[in-house]
């Protein structure tokens, strides 16, 4: 499989595997102490929001969630007019949940790593995708929405 077609989640699921094994195979120094590591659960909870209302409001109008599919509609409004790139963000916040949670300094460097795959991996080529598509409507949505947020 050509990895052109790995899709974000897999590079997801990875990353939290990673970030376990980060934390158990070389724990670095804890950051995060208990009780405090809980706030992850609540982290982990806003990430999963950030990637599935969006998914549905995709679904709702219409419009692909694959990354190498062209969307039909450009959706800017609800959790778009916070973030262009809401899932991905969704998925970064889930990891880092899940670092917050397991307490030790390792896990973090994967979060950073993850949000720069899926910055150069998929949110470059998906914005030329989107400015050929959508033209003048994508570039003033870009110039009033940040990337992340």
């Amino acid at each position: 499989m050509s990895s052109a077609k790995v899709l974000p989640p897999v590079y997801f699921l990875g990353a939290m595997l990673l970030a376990a094994i980060a934390h158990y195979y070389v724990p670095l120094m804890t950051v995060v102490a208990s009780p405090w590591h809980w706030a992850g659960a609540a982290l982990i909870a806003i990430g999963v929001a950030f990637v599935v209302l969006p998914a549905r409001e995709f679904q709702t109008r219409g419009t692909t969630i694959r990354p190498f599919q062209d969307a039909t509609v450009l959706v800017s409004d609800g959790f778009f007019a916070v973030s262009r790139n809401p899932m991905y963000l969704g998925m970064v916040i889930v990891v880092a949940g899940a670092a917050v949670l397991l307490g030790s300094l390792s896990p973090f460097i994967v979060v950073v790593a993850f949000a720069l795959v899926l910055d150069r991996r998929f949110i470059l080529n998906e914005e030329k995708s989107l400015e050929q598509n959508f033209g003048d409507a994508f570039r003033q949505y870009r110039a009033r929405v940040r990337r992340w947020l």
